[in-house]
């Protein structure tokens, strides 16, 4: 299986879900081994993809480096990983990436517009060859051994629409689109006035979140699916494995995770050297199997 970009330039603008502003971002093709780059348009500051780069997981991930930062970056990932893509640059004329719909469908059909291009060199993932694990209280994310890219999560909210969702999601291509991409981000209104007075959140509305009151959803439309909020989690934590650059063969599971505790969990397997990178050129696994994830 080979490494894979975008065939063509394509660009979105929408608005960013914490700044409130109008952001433009424009996808192009990278070469082999160049992996994903952000290219902050108001700095010239080049950022690319890497653990170590992520500088602040409150309410979503963000990358930088000095003097630029770029957040909300986990949606816009989770599709990334869902195509494969392996090489691409991101160019964004704001400090976030556009909030869209509050879920990765956007994002996918963006590169449905663009088209996927595959390359001269073979794809990299990286292979858990023993569990690794971060606690915080009760929470909990961890890495395990896997023959699949596995998603397992638990959420358990104090409220009537949400209370405790458990879901086990194995993942292809196929099945992001159909049981993944569309679910949205979700707040409650009473952080809103809070958040907004730190500068957070000036961008949320119904169209890009479900809303909920002390009972019930706001959104007139409703959910998307019965335990929207639990995908969404998934959704974001293939965001947030996606910051390793390469899809994962392997199980991650976790209750109640946040952007904070994927973030210790991508840092505590490169420390913990409990994995395999290799190309797919020489896997010790059958890479036409594997290559049906994507297609």
């Amino acid at each position: 299986m080979l490494q894979q970009t975008i065939k063509k330039r394509v660009e979105v603008t929408g608005v960013g879900l914490h700044s409130g502003e109008a952001i433009k971002m424009i996808l192009e093709p990278a070469k082999e081994n160049s992996g994903i780059v952000f290219y902050h348009a108001q700095t010239n500051q080049e950022i690319p993809l890497k653990v170590e780069n992520v500088t602040q997981t409150k309410l979503a991930t963000t990358l930088g480096k000095a003097p630029a930062s770029i957040a909300t970056i986990e949606h816009f990932l989770s599709a990334l990983y869902a195509y494969g893509i392996d090489n691409l640059k991101v160019t964004l004329f704001g400090n976030e990436v556009p909030i869209m719909d509050g879920s990765a469908i956007a994002f996918c059909m963006l590169l449905d517009e663009a088209g996927i291009k595959k390359q001269n060199a073979p794809k990299k993932v990286l292979i858990i060859k023993d569990e690794v694990k971060v606690v915080d209280g009760v929470k909990f994310a961890k890495l395990k051994p896997s023959k699949k890219a596995k998603f397992t999560f638990t959420i358990d909210f104090d409220h009537p629409m949400i209370g405790r969702e458990h879901l086990s999601f194995t993942f292809s291509k196929q099945n992001y689109l159909k049981e993944i991409a569309r679910a949205r981000t979700f707040g409650f209104a009473k952080d809103i006035q809070y958040l907004q007075s730190i500068n957070l959140a000036l961008g949320a509305s119904l169209e890009n979140a479900i809303g909920l009151d002390e009972t019930s959803v706001l959104n007139p439309e409703g959910l998307r699916f019965e335990d929207e909020f639990v995908r969404h989690k998934i959704l974001d934590a293939m965001g947030d494995m996606m910051v390793l650059g390469m899809p994962i063969i392997g199980e991650y599971e976790a209750f109640a995770s946040s952007h904070h505790l994927n973030h210790l969990l991508t840092k505590a397997l490169l420390q913990s050297k409990t994995y395999e990178i290799i190309s797919l050129a020489q896997a010790p696994i059958k890479v036409k199997e594997f290559a049906k994830v994507y297609a």
